[in-house]
């Protein structure tokens, strides 16, 4: 627990960095991480360095964890892809900018795994606002019928830049989205470290052991604005704010 928490934190004082250096025009557009630093790292935490992520924009704490220095992170957010030739896993995807065509990727590079006979797992993060893009359902359908190595997780921050969640599906939960393509799904707390290791682990080693894809859908709450181009006071209240600060 005690690499996590630190993790975590180095992720939140990177974030406040990155933002400050953008306000100040040394960074280009920077996603923050602010409030979903449980999430990304834990489900880092519960790879083998052998595995392959495939990241959105927002997870910072991944590739904190997977050995990316905060050079090189910079670097890639200041418009350099020389950033992207980073000290972690060399066969890591560089962040997905695009929405959910990484679920894609992802299952192509678990079809590879399958091919080779190579006991690793593919793990794809993807928002709440990507599990409603037909890529993903693609990417879950083939993961399905070819029982891949992959595990998806859905960090549903509850928006997708300005349209929040319920106005974005009809799912009762993200989770449950698995069950058109035959995986198995579970939902957990997002901001609880031990729930969200536990969920990704299980997926990873079912995956890794033969048994095919899964889905976990991580619930947290987005404390920033979508990126530095954004103004999320005009779509939210300080009241929904404030009581996430609080939680």
């Amino acid at each position: 627990l005690i690499p996590i928490y630190r993790t975590m934190t180095l992720t939140r004082l990177f974030d406040a960095k990155a933002v400050s250096m953008q306000r100040t025009g040394q960074l280009g557009t920077y996603p923050s991480s602010l409030g979903q630093e449980a999430t990304t790292v834990v489900l880092a935490s519960a790879m083998r360095p052998e595995d392959v992520l495939f990241p959105t924009y927002r997870e910072h704490g991944a590739l904190h964890w997977r050995g990316v220095t905060m050079e090189e992170m910079l670097l890639y957010w200041t418009g350099d892809e020389r950033g992207l030739k980073w000290q972690g896993p060399a066969e890591d995807f560089p962040p997905a900018i695009p929405i959910a065509t990484q679920t894609l990727h992802a299952a192509g590079a678990a079809t590879a795994f399958r091919i080779r006979k190579q006991p690793r797992v593919a793990v794809a993060v993807l928002g709440d606002g990507a599990s409603s893009k037909g890529d993903f359902y693609e990417a879950m359908n083939v993961a399905g019928v070819w029982e891949l190595p992959v595990a998806f997780v859905i960090n549903n921050n509850q928006w997708a830049i300005s349209g929040p969640r319920g106005e974005q599906t009809a799912a009762q939960t993200l989770a449950q989205k698995a069950i058109a393509g035959g995986l198995p799904c579970e939902q957990v707390d997002g901001n609880d470290v031990i729930a969200v290791h536990a969920a990704v682990s299980e997926a990873v080693e079912r995956a890794r052991s033969g048994g095919g894809a899964a889905v976990v859908e991580a619930i947290t709450y987005r404390m920033s604005d979508h990126t530095t181009a954004d103004d999320a006071t005009r779509y939210r209240s300080e009241s929904e704010v404030s009581a996430m600060w609080k939680r």
